[in-house]
């Protein structure tokens, strides 16, 4: 059985696209199964809420440096944290041609924020930077179905001989330079951990709290 481990990074403000992307993998694993290939997929609510001597942001890191395939979801914004861990993984990508890396944007936005959009214009001028061209779209069908069909073709090379720039040459999108590191940064980000009977007044914004073993708002 030939193990695939992908990451998945985003905002909390795409929850539902996360819990659809998650299903999409259960059901690729499904259909792979008896092709001997097993899908593993780590998203950052899985993570046990225990203490890091480094912070638990530095156990997701470590995480999806060991990945195989690493997918960012945009949408409003682009999180602090979120920005960190495409960080991470296109770093380890010029150092190791690995993991293969994907950044999905969801559009149109809905936010008039503007604080929130400069961190998104900001990740889009880095990715510019990078050479590194994202996918737009418009619905989580749509998303399914791009990601879908990169999966299929990464699955028919044994997820090993077709390499990120031969992707890339496939779908028309110039391939990816090698680099020593990418750094991108985000604002207004913040991680709350062991949360229980509370109430959060964040941005004007109120959350009332039962019990919240770890949450992120991005």
């Amino acid at each position: 059985m030939k193990k695939v481990t992908l990451f998945l990074a985003s905002s909390s403000e795409l929850k539902d696209d996360r819990e659809q992307f998650e299903l999409l993998i259960y059901r690729k694993c499904k259909a792979w199964f008896d092709r001997g290939i097993f899908l593993h997929l780590d998203i950052w609510e899985d993570f046990l809420d225990a203490m890091s001597m480094e912070g638990l942001q530095s156990e997701y890191n470590k995480t999806l440096q060991a990945c195989d395939i690493f997918v960012l979801l945009a949408f409003n914004k682009v999180g602090k944290y979120t920005a960190e861990e495409f960080s991470h993984a296109f770093g380890q990508f010029a150092a190791t041609q690995k993991p293969f890396v994907f950044t999905y944007f969801k559009t149109p936005t809905t936010t008039q924020n503007r604080d929130d959009l400069k961190s998104l214009w900001a990740f889009e001028d880095r990715l510019k930077e990078l050479n590194h061209y994202k996918t737009e779209y418009g619905s989580i069908e749509g998303l399914r179905e791009h990601f879908g069909n990169q999966l299929d073709k990464l699955a028919t090379a044994n997820f090993l001989e077709l390499q990120p720039d031969e992707m890339n040459q496939a779908e028309g999108v110039p391939s990816t330079p090698s680099v020593n590191a990418a750094t991108v940064s985000g604002q207004g980000n913040k991680v709350y951990q062991d949360i229980k009977d509370s109430t959060i007044t964040d941005s004007s914004k109120t959350y009332n709290i039962d019990k919240i073993d770890h949450a992120r708002f991005e």
